[in-house]
This record gives structure tokens, sequence and C-alpha cells, in this order.
């Protein structure tokens, strides 16, 4: 039985790897729908992976900022309206601004928490609320959730509550046959964590490929035996 997932923050990164290999390997996804903002990254990545698409396969990219609940609500409803059922979720954009505690502005920390939190806290209700029924939602969270990291307030508490979220998930979902999956990546070498830590050697930290492979594997037939209460990955 073929199979759709939507994977958000999909232009580059880990989003875009994850896409890549739900697409090009895996043998259940047929379908992938991208959400990411528009940019020139996004337009690019979408050219390569439809000049690369096996026959039967497509890939449907959805322009929309994860962190504005507005046009986040009408894009998913958008997106389950052409495609059905959303089998797989993975809940990947992610946002921060670090800086010390007393220079964090408001509007940032709000910011924060729009991507992080409440966007894909939006999409599973908004799936939920049309009748969706998920096999698995992977959300991705970070090290710097389970401990907090100085000079990363907002997106340590973001990545804390995206921990406690995914569990409350969990339980409320299995009712449904649903897996919530709990993912906390170490140092990868993605845009935000150079962000995050500019002067840090990317070639030295994990890859964002790395991450994908897990997710990838976490979606296959075998994923269900692996213990989904928070599963970190790291070097």
């Amino acid at each position: 039985m073929s199979k759709t997932a939507l994977v958000t923050g999909a232009s580059r990164g880990i989003g875009l790897e994850t896409t890549r290999r739900f697409i090009l390997n895996n043998d259940q996804i047929t379908t992938v729908v991208m959400f990411a903002r528009d940019s020139e990254d996004f337009d690019a990545a979408v050219a390569e992976l439809e000049a690369e698409l096996p026959i039967g396969r497509r890939v449907i990219p959805v322009k929309v900022d994860v962190g504005d609940r507005g046009a986040l609500k009408k894009a998913v409803k958008h997106a389950y309206d052409e495609v059905g059922n959303i089998d797989i979720l993975v809940n990947n954009a992610g946002y921060t601004n670090p800086v010390p505690l007393q220079q964090i502005k408001m509007a940032d920390f709000e910011k924060t928490m729009n991507v992080n939190l409440y966007g894909p806290f939006t999409v599973v209700k908004t799936l939920l609320n049309r009748g969706n029924r998920f096999d698995l939602i992977v959300n991705i969270a970070s090290t710097a959730g389970i401990n907090g990291r100085s000079g990363w307030l907002a997106y340590s508490a973001s990545k804390a509550a995206v921990i406690n979220m995914s569990q409350a998930m969990r339980e409320e979902l299995s009712i449904y046959g649903t897996r919530v999956v709990c993912l906390s990546p170490g140092r990868t070498a993605t845009a935000l964590r150079k962000t995050l830590a500019p002067d840090e050697d990317p070639s030295t930290i994990m890859q964002p490929e790395h991450v994908a492979q897990v997710i990838n594997t976490i979606s296959s037939p075998v994923g269900r035996f692996i213990d989904s209460e928070n599963i970190v990955v790291r070097q």
C-alpha cells in the first residue's frame, strides 16, 4: 500500500534530505508534500528532486511559513484536500536567534515558539480535525531541549516543549494506532546550527543525511521495533 508523507522545513538540511530518502529510497512512500518558505533554495531543491523522480512518485511543494499560523492552517487543509490522508508527518521546520537572556526580544521569542512548537501542534491538530489518521508522526526536537544551553534560551525552551508535547501526543494518539517519535539530534551541520554556533567547522559534526537516514529507518517496517520515547542522534 502506497503512503503519503508531509515534511516541513523541506528546502534544505534535514528536511530536504528526509524528503530525498522518502521519495527515492523508501518503497512504501510514493508522495511527499514539501512545506517550506518561498526561497531560491526551495525552488532549486524541488527542481533537483523532480529530475530524479522514479515513475509513479511525486513531490508536491507548498510555499508556506510554518510560523504564520493562519497561512499554515490553510496550507495543511489545501494539502489534505489535494493528496488525501497524510500517513507520515515529519515536523522538522525550526528557527532561532541565539542571544543572551537580557537581549532577547519578545517578538523573537514568540517567533521561535511559533515555528518550533505551535507549528507542529497546528499541523497535527488541523489534520486530525480533517479526519486524518497518521501512521507515524516524527517531531524533531534537539539535545538542547534535554539540557538548556547558555545563549540558546528560547531555542532550548521550545525544544523541551516539543519533547513533552510528543509524549502527550504519543499517549493520546495511540488509540488510533499512531506512533509518535520524538527525535533529538545533537550537533548537525544545518543552516540553523550555523546560526547557533557560527565558529564551528561543519565538517567535524553530524551531517543532515545522517539524521535523515534515521528518520527513514523509523518510517520503515522495522521502525516499530525502535523505542520512540525520545531518540537521541549524535556522533
